[in-house]
């Protein structure tokens, strides 16, 4: 049998994993018993190590280099290029320059245009010369991608605040769209909901237009090939301008037809829509993390509200800074941005994973979690209220993000409370200990054996927050009977050709990935085929199967993303484990198993889908192969076997599980991320689950006797018994 290489790039005969042979796989499977163990047990409490002391997970989310350069680029704006921050930052992007001179936006990927562009800007301002070598080839690269001319509209907008373009190169971007009704074919409701938290502010940069002049020795003319009116127009990674009449030719027109307004100042509404923009942004800040508690609107707002004439002084100013300033990561890997934080996320999976894994509703850092998690529904209207009558109960991304819950996080936080709710776990391993100091020993027992009262509150409390986080989620359901990330309906395709949607996610529609996840939720909660919500769905993930058998993958990478949820999703609401659709996404599974026994995919497979399933084999993505086939009841074969074969060989008692690819999507071709916690969570939940679906009797030993440990031990006598 043949399967793909990601290392080589080419196709190989599979050599059997270590030790398999087809003859033995029923003793090899024995043999795996006590390795097994071993591992979960072991990942089981390095994951637990992790637990912050208010009870959450939250790993490092890692972005590319346009995060340190645009930070640099924003710094620069307010006059502080040359900040402890911004050499740091630069020292970072010059850690990261691929050898041919560019920057790309994933290892492993190509330089990408926009990102080399701003790196190369960054490191000017910041005191680099550009006859140094590592400048030199990345202007070589710049130069041979076409030119500062060929960035995104994003990249022109920095351009335009730092004086290197006029304005009038970037894609107008009106306020007056705050003031258009609901009723009107492009008003603000109808853009996904990221989108809205950057348009808003990059409206009010478009209409004051604020220039910080630098002198020319900081400037980047060197990088642009042709004078302004020979510049193309702006267009998404991968579009090909068209002749004739379309949807981008239209909303071209009306780009010009709208700075020609501008111009003569026909434009009598600007102000009233720069109050509703200024307003529109406060609110939101105020209610979250900094402006939809991500990085691009963080920045944005702050560019914004200073050209609105707000205060420094202005709580919702300091704010942002301080919410900018929490996204900075500095240790012995450098000093780094990330893009939002994650600990929702992470707290859900790795309470599911836990469960898994042999914890209960008893486990104080399992009691701890459900309850910070509980803490974190959001019982107020947000944005997705215009257009879905329903009692607020979804959860965000970010530790705070009122106005902005998502399908996805408030599938796995009602997963992971069920799961609490219920004592759900495998009792193939023994119950977890949690690491404590002698000073808090007997605190911890106490809170480990809880009173009847505090119990008995913090599981009402839990199946109240679940019964309201179902009703929100199912009314969060699409006409498509898919959902989507935090809107409903939000689908108006022609949307994805205005100028300023370059960054390829204009829209929020219907996803597999999400979507199969969501029936994976409902099934925890008792919902079957049979139930209108759910037969809607699985009719949805039908209908967006790829011919192949695959499932395209949103948010993350990709295919093999993808594929494991929609089958999961599927096989969990009671679609049989013979159905085609079930069958063929195994299929494609196991027909892109690696030479090694793993799974790997590059995030390279949204310019190529036809590359689908292939790339550098992860422990992450190895896991997600491994339970989609566990799904699809593929427990006995012997790819499942190679690939759980796969995760053990990889497991260190220091590290855990080593992953240094991007196997996170933001938005496809544009932005990629590695969640450094999927590689902790994700092997872990698989080799637990594979545990957990064993068909032979395994007891588990008697628990051992544990003895206190101080943060001075080291992480072997972490693990030692008494």
């Amino acid at each position: 049998m043949e399967r793909w290489n990601g290392h080589n790039g080419r196709s190989e005969r599979l050599p059997p994993a270590r030790g398999l042979d087809l003859r033995v796989e029923a003793e090899m499977e024995y043999d795996l018993r006590a390795e097994l163990r071993r591992v979960v047990c072991g990942a089981r409490q390095q994951l637990l190590s992790r637990q912050h002391s208010e009870g959450y997970w939250q790993g490092e989310l890692e972005g590319d280099g346009i995060l340190q350069s645009e930070t640099v680029l924003v710094l620069a704006f307010f006059g502080k290029e040359r900040s402890p921050l911004a050499e740091a930052l630069a020292k970072r992007l010059l850690d990261t320059q691929l050898p041919e001179g560019g920057w790309s936006l994933y290892p492993g990927g190509r330089a990408e245009i926009s990102a080399s562009v701003k790196a190369y800007f960054a490191l000017k301002l910041t005191g680099h010369d550009p006859a140094a070598e590592p400048l030199q080839r990345a202007r070589e690269m710049i130069l041979s991608l076409g030119g500062a001319e060929r960035v995104n509209s994003f990249t022109r907008f920095y351009l335009a605040m730092l004086g290197q373009i006029p304005y009038s190169l970037c894609p107008a971007v009106p306020p007056e769209l705050l003031l258009l009704p609901s009723w009107f074919p492009v008003h603000l409701q109808a853009l996904s909901a990221w989108s809205r938290t950057m348009v808003v502010p990059l409206s009010v940069i478009w209409a004051k237009k604020p220039v910080r002049p630098l002198p020319a020795e900081l400037g980047i003319r060197e990088l642009i090939l042709r004078p302004p009116h020979q510049w193309p127009p702006i267009r998404k990674p991968g579009e090909t301008i068209r002749r004739g009449f379309g949807w981008g030719a239209f909303f071209r027109g009306v780009d010009r037809l709208y700075k020609a307004a501008e111009r003569s100042g026909r434009l009598p509404g600007r102000q009233r829509a720069l109050r509703a923009a200024r307003d529109w942004m406060l609110r939101r800040i105020d209610a979250g993390d900094g402006l939809g508690a991500i990085y691009p609107p963080i920045v944005w707002s702050l560019i914004a509200l200073q050209a609105l004439g707000v205060s420094p002084d202005h709580p919702a100013v300091r704010k942002t800074w301080r919410q900018l300033e929490g996204l900075v990561i500095e240790d012995q890997r450098g000093t780094r941005v990330q893009p939002c934080l994650s600990p929702v996320w992470d707290t859900a999976i790795s309470l599911r994973t836990l469960f898994a894994a042999g914890a209960d509703g008893n486990c104080s850092s399992v009691r701890k979690a459900a309850a910070w998690l509980i803490d974190k529904q959001i019982t107020v209207p947000g944005d997705w209220a215009e257009t879905v009558r329903a009692e607020p109960g979804g959860w965000c991304f970010e530790h705070r993000n009122d106005f902005y819950p998502d399908c996805d996080d408030t599938a796995m936080a009602l997963m992971a409370l069920h799961g609490f709710i219920n004592g759900n776990c495998n009792e193939q391993f023994p119950q977890p200990f949690t690491l404590i100091d002698e000073h808090a020993a007997h605190a911890d027992a106490a809170s480990a054996r809880p009173g009847g009262d505090e119990e008995e509150d913090l599981l009402e409390r839990a199946t109240r927050a679940v019964h309201r986080g179902l009703n929100w989620l199912l009314a969060m359901q699409n006409a498509d009977g898919g959902w989507a990330a935090f809107d409903r309906n939000n689908c108006r395709r022609f949307l994805c050709h205005v100028p300023f949607a370059d960054h390829n996610a204009m829209i929020d529609p219907s996803s597999p990935d999400l979507t199969g996840r969501v029936l994976e939720a409902l099934a925890t909660l008792g919902r079957r085929v049979g139930c209108p919500e759910v037969d809607r769905a699985v009719r949805y993930l039908r209908r967006r199967q790829e011919p192949d058998g695959s499932w395209f993958g949103r948010w993350g990478v990709n295919y093999i993303y993808g594929t494991w949820q929609a089958v999961t999703g599927l096989r969990a609401v009671g679609v049989p484990e013979d159905d085609p659709a079930v069958q063929a996404g195994a299929q494609w599974l196991i027909s892109h198993q690696q030479a090694d026994g793993g799974w790997g995919e590059s995030p390279d497979t949204y310019d190529h889908p036809e590359r689908r399933g292939r790339g550098p084999t992860t422990p992450s993505q190895t896991a997600w192969a491994v339970m989609g086939l566990l799904a699809a009841g593929k427990r006995s074969h012997r790819s499942v076997l190679q690939g759980v074969r796969f995760l053990l060989d990889r497991w260190s008692l220091q590290d855990g599980w080593d992953e240094p690819y991007f196997t996170g999507t933001g938005f496809p071709r544009v932005f990629y991320l590695r969640y450094h916690m999927y590689a902790h969570y994700f092997p872990l939940m698989a080799l637990a689950k594979f545990a957990a679906s064993a068909d032979h009797d395994t007891q588990p030993p008697p628990r051992p006797r544990l003895r206190v440990v101080t943060p001075a031990d080291s992480p072997r006598e972490n693990l030692r018994t008494a």
